[in-house]
């Protein structure tokens, strides 16, 4: 997460770190569909209204850091070094995401979200947008990136590698198993892709020989 600069700004990160801490907390003492909003507020000192302002929703409250980890992995594309190739910048920055969310004391909230309808439909809903972000970064790459069709079945490629390697037994090596097979992939969609311009250039009879 980008540390904010200014004292307003601080002040602000604050309060919503102390919002979400305590909602987090909340839930997982006294299940999910059990506390609301309200019970949210009261318990961080807010008003109701000062907790819409940070969230825009319950679900919001348990992926507080949805924004920051979308953030990520579209800088992993856009603000990699010259000529650093796109697929070890993008394994680089799900290892950071895995090794947050497989961490110490993550199997209490990982488990509440599986057990909550509410929360899986929102991490779905959060996924595809993370997809979409992550594809529209892919394809504005300098480079012979391929058509939008395969740059999005990557980027959810990337995001499903994130998913499924933080609930493994070995989140690291998950991620670089996943990641052989994306690496894979995108070697053929790269190979096979048309011109920037969108038309692959026509052969002529004497270059068919």
């Amino acid at each position: 997460m980008t540390a904010p600069t200014g004292r307003r700004e601080r002040k602000k990160a604050a309060t919503r770190q102390k919002i979400a801490d305590t909602a987090l907390r909340l839930f997982l003492e006294r299940g999910y569909d059990a506390v609301g909003i309200r019970d949210v507020a009261a318990e961080a000192d807010v008003a109701v209204t000062t907790v819409f302002s940070h969230f825009a929703s319950k679900e919001a409250l348990v992926f507080e850091q949805d924004q920051d980890f979308e953030r990520g992995l579209v800088h992993a594309v856009t603000d990699r070094a010259p000529h650093e190739p796109l697929l070890p910048a993008l394994r680089r920055e799900v290892h950071e995401l895995v090794r947050h969310c497989a961490g110490e004391g993550a199997a209490p909230v990982w488990h509440m979200i599986t057990t909550s309808p509410a929360l899986r439909e929102y991490e779905e809903s959060m996924r595809l947008r993370h997809t979409e972000s992550l594809a529209a970064a892919i394809a504005a790459a300098p480079g012979s990136a391929p058509g939008p069709t395969a740059c999005r079945a990557i980027a959810r490629f990337v995001i499903d590698a994130y998913s499924l390697s933080r609930d493994a037994d070995d989140p690291a090596a998950a991620v670089d198993e996943i990641f052989h097979m994306i690496e894979a992939a995108w070697t053929v969609a790269c190979s096979s892709s048309p011109t920037r311009e969108g038309v692959r250039p026509k052969r002529t009879k004497a270059a068919r020989g």
